[in-house]
């Protein structure tokens, strides 16, 4: 078993590239999780590093039309497959044939998400060892602060089994992300030129005014502490 202490005190001052090199090489079974901007600076990455490229996302069935576009360009520009993940169909209709379709509006968002998000990444995450996500320290000081570079994942650990999460962008700003995708020519999202930069759901995400932290446009009817969707829930649990 990987002794994640020592694993982290060696990748903690790393590149974000040898942090992606040295999983892939400890984790045949990894994956990386793509939705934004951070996970395609890890694709354009790691795509030069393995030829086992193994990548996911979620289609929640409430994404802008420029994120389904995103996606579609992401897979041709670098040739690769990338799973689609749905979520329940009789989970989603039972939600919202009871509370409507805007009910993360008055009571919450935890249980969509939980729904459309969670509950897919979830039966994702059985599959596979390990898996590698775009998080930054920055994007949320309230629930990010104290990401690692690697770690357990304590939100989807099983009891018979201990799943490892990467975070190779931990320690890189929004500027160094940023600068990579423009010096590889990476794609992105048409969004983020209508001033979004945190891109969620349709209705969960807005555009944020100059100054604005970037998470400001995500559930902005919420406390800046609860600015989580559930697929990193250990930030979320780790302050409870």
């Amino acid at each position: 078993m990987t002794d994640i202490q020592t694993l982290r005190e060696e990748l903690e001052g790393q590149s974000p590239r040898s942090i992606l090199k040295a999983a892939l090489k400890q984790y045949d079974n990894i994956a990386i999780s793509f939705s934004g901007a951070e996970d395609v600076v890890l694709i354009e990455m790691a795509h030069k590093l393995t030829d086992n490229l193994r990548v996911f996302t979620l289609d929640t069935g409430r994404l802008h039309p420029e994120t389904y576009e995103f996606v579609e360009r992401v897979r041709k520009h670098y040739g690769i497959e990338i799973e689609v993940l749905f979520p329940d169909a009789e989970e989603v209709q039972d939600m919202v044939n009871k509370k409507g379709l805007f009910s993360f509006y008055e009571d919450g968002h935890g249980e969509c998400c939980g729904i459309r998000k969670v509950n897919p990444l979830r039966r994702k995450l059985a599959t596979v060892d390990a898996w590698i996500t775009g998080q930054r320290k920055d994007q949320s000081p309230d629930t990010r602060n104290d990401v690692p570079v690697v770690q357990e994942d304590t939100a989807f650990s099983t009891d018979e089994k201990t799943l490892v999460k990467f975070n190779p962008l931990a320690n890189w700003t929004s500027k160094e992300v940023w600068d990579y995708i423009r010096m590889s020519e990476a794609p992105y999202n048409e969004l983020h030129e209508k001033g979004f930069v945190s891109i969620g759901c349709q209705p969960c995400t807005r555009p944020v005014l100059p100054g604005q932290h970037e998470r400001e446009g995500r559930w902005w009817w919420e406390e800046a502490t609860q600015k989580e969707c559930g697929l990193h829930a250990d930030n979320l649990i780790a302050r409870d």
